[in-house]
């Protein structure tokens, strides 16, 4: 027997011991016949607990209510600096605690004999860590919130060995898997399978160069022997697919004549099977705490709780005898204190609640409503572009299709003609701006044209929201919020167009690109004596989510007129604040955070390349804290008796649900769904005009959403009007209107300020 494993069987030997002994106190305290003795000693040592002061770290030992045992720093009723806890179903953490919560180095040990030793943060294995698993394999490397995220190797127990990228928990990227035959491939992965272009080098010296997908060569690839020749073309596991032309080498020419393709598929692949991953039975970060609370401390306006060791309340309360010992009445029937995770706890049930109802942005346009007739045309237009017929589109497209010219007019008579239904509206002409370009837009952000054309088309009715934006543009909101139609000037329209076959290579080049997602481009001409044009522009709508929005702000990095005009006690949740109004410091995952760093340098050049100007980022934050008053409730914070969870979205103590769900992390990308923390600042009274206020400390649990907006504002000559005149009356760094190049640095300078890695 080890000598670490002999020292956790006498240390579980110990907390059993103790926890008898405790119950004993327990039944005689109920019964009246507790001795003196026993009752001078609690006294004297709740008396040394008083006696310390608030923050005070000293060394304790503790066999808590549940029979938990921990043995090390201590303060204020919770783990803080070094220790030992274990758990009474035999998983251990040694290592570096901060206000119960595990954070810095040290090692969880599971029952099952697994182990992770490495970096921990609020509770989650996060940073660089060694994982050993009961079965053998063992992975070294980044994590990031319990999940294998970043560089890492893993070695399996059969011999095989996988080095390379991760994400999510799976192997997705660039990495190389070596078989214990020594087989080996090199290339890309995507979801834990073999994915993209790679190449399979086998141990007799034949490879596969070309690509892959699902762990099998699909498309275009060559499969080379040892002797040189060689066969060419397009490979599927489907025979009446695959295609291609046999080259000899000239020292062989006779040799793999009778040959077939399929062999690939049937025998060489038979023994390149990737190891599947093993299933860690229960996180870190979902083992809970009993919280230690002596008798003389208890407020009697507090109900402690059961907590985990990344600060979350459990929904099962703690309730205190009156002579300090406890019971639990937990809700959720300690089911994670189990062997595995019940992932049937996902589908409803009070642990995951669906977000409360709020009331919706906007007026719904009915019949009488000004721009009733107005929102039938563009539905109507709608239809008849999407459902046109039209050829399988390529992404790669010709310069001609990005030509303002490229657009196209359709009549729309009340009758209806050959090639438009007839509507109850007046007669109007609808024209599409570069239809392919927009069409293949529409593919590349992977939208369904039926359910796009469901959204605004259907039989729900857009909302208008109450009033215009700055530039006098009207916006409307489909019914399901995925997509917001906004009016365009002439202006802006020609800015667009000249612009837009960058802004499809960048977009296309840039998966995580935060800039504006469009969708189309359209133009209603309404017949009579007015002949007026309203131009609109479909764009995806950055805060189309289930959560509750609690905090909007558009942030743009100047400082002249960027405060609400709102007073404090009418700023709700729809109200858009600005820099001067910002309060927090945006703290990222430290992988996310580099990504996001990358990603605002390359969208920003892009724009500045244009000539562009005046942007924004909005953020939205989600906060998975708040009491039923409405306060928020900073991470880790105990709420008073009561004080139940309020009825928004899932709260932080949802989030290890949330991790191993696939559907949540597969809605997770840049800028949108994004767990994060936001630690609150201060502004000095004697600076008025500071940009950013000084970190308090105090972190919020949130998700996050954020992109850039208002991309269509070139600098022309109105703004370089503006900026000359303002620059008379105010210092020239401080207002909106500079020149683009200007205008990127400052707005990085400053995102870069309210943004940072959360360490």
């Amino acid at each position: 027997m080890s000598r670490e494993h002999s020292s956790v069987v006498k240390a579980w030997e110990a907390t059993v011991r103790k926890t008898q002994a405790a119950a004993k106190r327990r039944a005689h305290s109920i019964f009246g016949t507790i001795s003196v003795a026993h009752a001078d000693d609690e006294e004297e040592e709740e008396s040394q607990e008083s006696a310390r002061g608030a923050g005070e770290v000293y060394h304790a030992e503790r066999v808590l209510c549940n029979g938990d045992y921990y043995t090390g720093h201590w303060a204020d009723n919770f783990p803080h600096g070094h220790g030992k806890y274990l758990w009474t179903d035999g998983c251990m953490y040694v290592g570096e605690w901060f206000r119960g919560k595990t954070m810095g180095k040290g090692k969880f040990s599971w029952p099952s004999g697994a182990t992770y030793e490495g970096e921990f943060k609020s509770g989650y294995m996060d940073g660089k860590g060694t994982y050993t698993g009961n079965n053998g394999d063992t992975y070294r490397g980044q994590w990031v919130m319990n999940l294998r995220h970043g560089r890492g190797i893993k070695s399996y127990v059969n011999g095989d060995m996988y080095d390379g990228e991760w994400r999510r928990g799976l192997q997705e990227g660039q990495g190389k898997y070596l078989w214990k035959n020594e087989n080996q491939y090199v290339g890309e992965w995507k979801n834990g399978v073999i994915c993209g272009k790679g190449t399979l080098i086998w141990t007799n010296g034949n490879r596969f160069d070309g690509y892959w997908e699902d762990g099998m060569p699909k498309g275009n690839g060559t499969f080379r022997w040892a002797d040189g020749s060689f066969y060419m073309g397009n490979w599927s596991k489907d025979p009446d697919e695959q295609n291609g032309t046999y080259y000899p080498s000239g020292a062989s020419p006779e040799a793999n004549l009778e040959w077939d393709p399929q062999q690939v598929f049937n025998v060489d692949l038979v023994d390149c099977k990737v190891c599947p991953g093993e299933k860690v039975s229960i996180m870190p970060s979902q083992k809970k705490l009993a919280v230690w609370r002596s008798s003389k401390a208890v407020d009697s306006s507090v109900r402690p709780r059961r907590m985990s060791v990344d600060g979350r309340v459990s929904e099962g309360a703690m309730n205190m005898w009156d002579d300090g010992d406890c019971s639990f009445d937990s809700t959720d029937g300690d089911s994670l204190m189990g062997s595995s995770f019940d992932e049937s706890m996902l589908e409803g049930g009070q642990q995951n609640r669906p977000p409360r109802s709020v009331k919706r942005q906007g007026e719904t346009i009915s019949k009488g409503h000004k721009n009733y007739e107005l929102m039938l045309n563009l539905q109507l237009g709608i239809r008849h572009s999407v459902g046109r017929p039209a050829p399988v589109v390529s992404l790669d497209l010709k310069a001609s299709a990005f030509d303002p010219k490229e657009k196209v007019w359709t009549r729309f008579p009340t009758e209806g003609s050959k090639y438009t239904p007839p509507h109850q509206s007046s007669e109007f002409k609808w024209k599409d701006y570069c239809p392919l370009v927009f069409r293949t837009l529409r593919k590349l952000f992977k939208v369904d044209p039926a359910d796009y054309m469901l959204s605004i088309c259907g039989n729900d009715a857009l909302r208008e929201l109450s009033s215009p934006g700055k530039s006098g543009s009207f916006f409307y909101l489909t019914n399901d919020d995925r997509y917001m139609i906004k009016t365009m000037k002439k202006s802006e329209v020609k800015v667009l167009l000249r612009m837009l076959s960058a802004y499809y290579n960048h977009v296309r080049a840039f998966e995580n690109t935060l800039v504006t997602k469009f969708y189309g481009l359209h133009c209603v001409k309404l017949t009579g004596p007015a002949q007026r044009k309203v131009r609109f522009i479909i764009m995806g709508n950055l805060f189309c989510t289930e959560y509750t929005i609690h905090r909007r702000f558009d942030l743009k990095g100047s400082s002249l007129g960027r405060t609400t005009d709102k007073a404090e006690a009418e700023i709700d949740e729809t109200t858009i604040l600005k820099d001067l109004d910002l309060n927090f410091i945006f703290r990222l995952q430290k992988s996310w955070f580099q990504e996001f760093c990358r990603q605002i340098d390359r969208d920003c050049e892009f724009l500045e390349q244009e000539r562009i100007m005046d942007y924004s980022l909005l953020v939205g934050l989600h906060f998975l804290e708040k009491s039923m008053a409405g306060d928020l409730i900073p991470s880790g914070a105990r709420t008073p008796t009561g004080d139940s969870d309020p009825e928004g979205a899932p709260r932080l103590s949802n989030m290890d649900q949330l991790i191993i769900d696939p559907s949540w992390w597969s809605s997770v990308k840049l800028g949108q769904n994004m767990p994060a923390r936001v630690e609150k600042t201060v502004r000095r009274n004697d600076w008025e005009f500071q940009q950013t206020g000084e970190p308090t400390g105090e972190f919020f649990g949130v998700m996050m959403f954020f992109g850039v907006i208002d991309i269509l504002q070139d600098y022309d000559i109105s703004k370089k009007l503006e900026h000359a005149y303002k620059s008379i009356q105010y210092d020239p760094t401080s207002i909106s209107a500079v020149d683009p190049k200007q205008y990127s640095k400052r707005f990085r300078d400053f995102i870069f300020k309210i943004f940072a890695e959360d360490s």
